[in-house]
């Protein structure tokens, strides 16, 4: 029996699955689960984040191949792999994380300065300037703002960033290259670039 079982396609399983042939989808997920949990712990590198996020990805999967929008464009590997390093990256995204970033001029957006003794005030500029930061990123193409993200905010080495991502390294730094300079644009435009109260240099 289980020597018939591992011969099925995952396009078969898959089509299984759909026809509602529920163990179908368990040996999906026996299949993939560690490739999905490595691509997912590569980026986010704590143990019970990958966990979690590995859970919403095969919900995820579910959720799109019982709403009939499942195409069969790939392998269901590059296509379930590709949900978890999405999610991945949104993780970093919802989290109100406030990083360190070095503009590719030298400067930095954010001072390392405790907040302990700011007041109130100060502290709500702050977290305001952190979102639109944030929302500034966010309209990043979609392969520099991973790379800026999960730099900044998963602190992944280049070497990291290029095995997650699936590109050379000289990629990887050409993508923070011009995502620095397109940060920094956005951020004159915004004039929220150099204010010394915010920011030192």
């Amino acid at each position: 029996m289980n020597t018939t079982t591992t011969l099925i396609s995952d396009s078969a399983l898959v089509s299984l699955y759909i026809a509602g042939k529920e163990s179908a989808f368990e040996q999906l997920v026996n299949r993939h689960k560690n490739k999905v949990y490595t691509t997912i712990f590569l980026i986010v590198k704590d143990s019970y984040t990958a966990e979690d996020l590995l859970q919403d990805t095969f919900i995820k999967a579910i959720h799109t191949m019982k709403s009939g929008r499942y195409n069969e464009e790939g392998k269901f590997s590059s296509w379930i792999c590709r949900i978890a390093h999405n999610l991945a990256i949104d993780h970093f995204r919802k989290e109100k994380r406030s990083p360190m970033i070095t503009l590719e001029d030298g400067s930095n957006v954010f001072n390392n300065m405790s907040f302990s003794e700011d007041s109130a005030e100060s502290l709500q500029i702050k977290e305001d300037t952190h979102a639109r930061l944030r929302e500034l990123i966010q309209t990043l193409p979609q392969t520099q703002r991973e790379v800026l993200m999960m730099r900044h905010y998963a602190e992944m080495s280049f070497q990291e960033i290029a095995d997650a991502t699936g590109v050379s390294i000289n990629t990887a730094l050409g993508r923070m290259r011009y995502a620095l300079i397109n940060l920094r644009k956005k951020m004159q435009h915004n004039n929220i670039a150099y204010d010394k109260n915010l920011y030192s240099e």
